[in-house]
């Protein structure tokens, strides 16, 4: 088959998504040989990638997400490739695209938790993009030749929401990347050091992510137990990461909270390893990255019971109900003098990790090609290999 590959997200610039298009195309190079790929980027992220499998091309594809131009020019573009196959690892599917493709759907997070708060549009423009949304994954998932998502909790989440066939959907689970082995300089160590101990949490700032409950914690924290303890966010300072500031100086504990922003891989990988705890509040997810990401650098994990986490991180985190505020403050302080639960968690932590694999990401993904590819040929729509 000859095979497309939206990866318009590729890259860090695109966050969870465009790790998980970046981790797919590394490893299908590594397992197929017996495809052709034609791989979709946009300019930003065009020198990212240089693929290392001959059966492997880039095409050039600078056409923003979720704009007219993805709906109208995109599947120009896919057309003029004569493509058997295209893979768009998004919801956002063109609705004019004729071709045969496959989806994958990551969360159900924008028709589960619904709220203007997720949002700078006005009420209006907020309800005409998310109509938008729910017209175009409804027409996605119900073109689709296959559906794939990345838990078990998606899965029946999608079958609830859509009413599609359980056989049409298929699970590939995603993985935790080792830290970088690459010293910080003296200068970066030591201005962690001075904020030790600290919280620790990775992500972006969305209301559904329940931030400000874990700020309110924190400071039940400082109160009650009165702790030498500070709080670190790590993530790209936006309009909610501002509003988070200002809920943290509301509180008055803006001196206690450091807003890291957006930083690199090696900066990251020193915020882990100094962390004292990795607190992971969030109301819902599609898989829930972050918390593996940090049981894998050997950082103990306070983590919410909703949706998909205690699938995906088993016995090896300390769950809480992220709606009891009370209850988070009082884990969060248990676990923290208790030293030999911490390395039980540690140790659980690093067994749990190395149940989840990119490249059998990839083989589940290649798996769904193939048995799509094979139904087609069965209706005489492939005339012969590519």
């Amino acid at each position: 088959m000859h095979i497309g590959i939206d990866a318009r997200f590729y890259g860090p610039l695109a966050k969870g998504l465009g790790r998980y298009v970046q981790k797919l195309i590394e490893h299908l190079e590594q397992l197929d040989d017996a495809n052709r790929y034609t791989v979709f980027m946009r300019r930003d992220a065009w020198d990212m990638y240089q693929p290392k499998n001959p059966r492997f091309t880039k095409v050039l594809a600078d056409v923003a997400w979720y704009t007219l131009r993805e709906q109208v020019e995109l599947p120009k573009i896919l057309k003029a490739h004569k493509l058997d196959l295209m893979h768009f690892p998004h919801y956002n599917v063109p609705l004019l695209y004729r071709g045969q493709f496959v989806v994958t759907v990551h969360d159900l997070i924008l028709s589960k938790y619904p709220t203007r708060r997720a949002s700078t549009l006005g009420p209006v423009f907020y309800w005409i993009k998310h109509t938008a949304y729910n017209h175009v994954i409804r027409s996605a998932i119900r073109r689709s030749k296959a559906v794939l998502t990345v838990s078990e909790y998606s899965k029946q989440a999608i079958i609830e929401e859509f009413h599609i066939r359980p056989e049409k959907i298929t699970v590939t689970y995603e993985a935790a990347d080792p830290l970088p082995s690459v010293q910080p300089s003296r200068e970066q160590e030591a201005a962690v050091q001075s904020f030790q101990p600290y919280l620790l949490y990775v992500g972006n700032a969305y209301p559904h992510k329940n931030l400000e409950s874990l700020l309110r914690a924190f400071q039940i924290i400082k109160q009650r137990f009165n702790q030498p303890l500070n709080l670190v966010f790590v993530g790209k300072r936006d309009y909610f990461y501002k509003r988070l500031e200002q809920l943290a100086t509301s509180l008055h504990i803006e001196d206690s909270v450091r807003f890291a922003g957006g930083v690199d891989d090696e900066e990251l990988a020193t915020l882990y390893r100094h962390a004292s705890l990795y607190v992971f509040p969030s109301f819902i997810e599609g898989f829930g990255l972050p918390p593996l990401e940090a049981m894998r650098a050997g950082v103990p994990v306070v983590s919410s019971n909703r949706s998909c986490l205690p699938e995906v991180l088993g016995d090896a985190v300390e769950y809480v109900d992220p709606s009891d505020t009370e209850a988070m403050a009082t884990t969060i302080s248990r676990v923290l003098a208790n030293q030999q639960l911490q390395q039980q968690l540690r140790e659980r932590g690093f067994r749990q990790v190395e149940r989840f694999r990119w490249d059998d990401l990839a083989t589940a993904t290649l798996a769904v090609y193939t048995q799509v590819g094979r139904l087609r040929l069965r209706h005489g729509i492939l005339a012969k290999p590519v």
